[in-house]
């Protein structure tokens, strides 16, 4: 038995509910009741009647209660004693814009909860840093897309999303289910700044850019770029748009990878940590 395992014991048996007990860790409900089922057959005995509203527990789920939650009270006791011995600790998380959410909604929510003591700061990086600021060390670890230089940084994928051109309701690919990247030859392409990694700007644009145009460092001033001026924009196709914009596949384009990234050199307890949550999080 480990303490996620007991946790989520724990939380199953307060709530009287699979599905509430996982709103309540933050997760979804198929690989909670796999994690119980693996923890009761782990144990060779079954820890909770189930009934159409929910759950109760059995003989031995209540012997187990009593044992794992004061265990876990222990646990989060040392670990606030550990806390309060090495002194205040930081970590600062970074993201491009369009991955904020992911960080300030879904992660930081289930870090805290492990590190409750953690100092947790947000640094939204603009487009010309694919790295979300690890290369230039403003932050410990990133929420970012590929692709970009990877020298000197661990990366875990999250999850793989495919892409699409962004273009107006009334532009003519509109009505397209894909387009291939050679349907959008001739068209104009954002600017992004200059001093960008060659390989972000060639995924994410496929074409030369407006020099006239101005340079552009964040995804609402691309699409708003679309919006007004018609320019051409790549973006995942589950990126939320303006009204007045769709986003069409592109057939011959791979999808780009949702990751955290970390420096290579000096990764620390609470960056592993944090690369942890992340897994689960998204793993799940």
């Amino acid at each position: 038995m480990d303490l996620r395992s007991l946790r989520y014991f724990v939380a199953v048996a307060d709530e009287r509910h699979v599905g509430r007990a996982a709103s309540r860790l933050h997760m979804t409900q198929p690989p909670l009741s796999r994690a119980i089922r693996q923890l009761e057959d782990e144990l060779g005995a079954a820890l909770f009647d189930r009934t159409p509203k929910g759950v109760t527990l059995t003989p031995a789920g209540t012997a187990l209660y009593g044992e794992a939650d004061a265990l876990l009270k222990q646990a989060d006791r040392i670990r606030g004693r550990v806390t309060a011995a090495a002194g205040a600790a930081r970590l600062t998380v970074g993201t491009l814009a369009d991955a904020a959410e992911h960080v300030g909604g879904r992660l930081v929510p289930l870090f805290r909860e492990r590190h409750p003591h953690v100092d947790v700061r947000v640094h939204e990086a603009d487009l010309g840093d694919p790295t979300a600021g690890l290369r230039a060390g403003l932050v410990d670890v990133a929420l970012t897309r590929t692709p970009f230089d990877t020298t000197g940084i661990g990366t875990q994928v999250l999850r793989s999303v495919p892409v699409g051109v962004v273009v107006r309701d009334d532009d003519p690919l509109a009505g397209c289910r894909s387009v291939p990247t050679a349907g959008l030859n001739g068209r104009r392409w954002v600017r992004l700044p200059d001093g960008t990694d060659p390989g972000w700007i060639a995924y994410w644009t496929g074409g030369a850019p407006d020099d006239a145009a101005p340079v552009l460092r964040t995804v609402q001033e691309c699409l708003q770029a679309v919006l007004w001026n018609g320019t051409t924009v790549l973006a995942p196709v589950d990126q939320p748009l303006p009204a007045g914009l769709v986003v069409v596949p592109l057939a011959d384009r791979p999808p780009s990878d949702l990751v955290v990234a970390w420096p290579k050199a000096g990764r620390s307890p609470l960056v592993r940590s944090f690369v942890q949550v992340a897994w689960a999080a998204f793993g799940d």
